[in-house]
């Protein structure tokens, strides 16, 4: 714990408090974003944008080193891709006669396929397992900027969008029949779990992206009596899980997002647990009267 003191206040260490203010603000858009991912139960949607995002990556990458375009990098490559790829996934959804889980399957092998070649195409050394598997202490100024913004964005549009959001997440053919347009709110809904998953990809990787946008949120749904509720707890364990892994991984010199989704997928598999045996307990304790 002291070495962790001791790192965020020395002045030459400004990365890893940087870090850290990125991973608890960066909370709130995967508390709230990740609760409607998991009642919604479109998590595999959100892992083909997930592994989409590595072609916007690539392509960021060849644009700004082998092109010279260098407005446009990496960040900027993976909002265009995962933005495009929730457009794509909310149009065969709603519109097109495609098996959705074919699209899926072809979003997410394509994604990857590409930005692995627009990687292998780009001048220098480029290691991707930094966005496979995350690194949290390569967070920027900029990056925490783009958190702030992120955190506006997502609140201000579940404050204006939120009853919207809740008949689509839990009926929405009603929700059509009394004229709330669906296939807009899902698409809104879609392209915010895009941004909230570019900004998981710095944090965790491309590969841990729905641990982190999951767990936290079932975790919370056992313990919540609101989807407010639930969403507000989800915020405040993404927030422990980030902090307690960049702490965990520093003081033991390992990854930190392996690290974050490791202790998240502990705490999920102790509540399971702790769920199963209370249930056990009172049904021993009912039979036995």
């Amino acid at each position: 714990m002291t070495e962790i003191l001791a790192a965020l206040t020395d002045p030459e260490l400004s990365f890893f408090r940087y870090a850290l203010l990125t991973g608890i603000f960066a909370s709130i858009p995967f508390g709230v974003i990740g609760t409607f991912v998991v009642v919604r139960r479109i998590s595999y949607i959100a892992g083909a944008i997930a592994h989409c995002v590595l072609g916007g990556i690539g392509l960021g990458l060849y644009c700004e080193k082998a092109l010279g375009i260098t407005w446009f990098g990496p960040m900027q490559g993976a909002v265009v891709v995962a933005l495009l790829a929730a457009v794509i996934l909310a149009l065969v959804s709603h519109y097109a006669s495609q098996r959705e889980d074919s699209v899926i399957g072809a979003l997410w092998a394509v994604g990857m396929a590409t930005g692995l070649l627009f990687i292998a195409r780009t001048p220098g050394y480029v290691d991707p397992m930094s966005y496979l598997f995350g690194n949290i202490l390569l967070v920027s100024k900029g990056d925490f900027l783009f958190v702030l913004g992120l955190d506006a964005l997502v609140l201000i549009l579940v404050w204006i969008f939120y009853n919207s959001f809740l008949a689509v997440c839990f009926d929405e053919e009603f929700a059509r029949l009394r004229g709330v347009k669906t296939g807009w709110i899902y698409l809104l809904l879609l392209c915010l779990a895009a941004l909230t998953i570019v900004l998981l990809v710095r944090v965790v990787g491309i590969v841990m992206v729905i641990a982190l946008l999951t767990l936290p949120s079932s975790i919370a749904g056992n313990f919540s009596k609101s989807i407010l509720q639930m969403m507000v707890y989800s915020v405040l364990l993404c927030a422990a899980f980030v902090v307690a892994g960049l702490g965990l991984s520093y003081e033991l010199d390992l990854p930190s997002g392996p690290v974050i989704i490791v202790i998240a997928a502990i705490m999920y598999l102790l509540v399971v647990l702790g769920g199963w045996f209370k249930q056990k307990t009172n049904l021993f304790i009912r039979s036995g009267q």
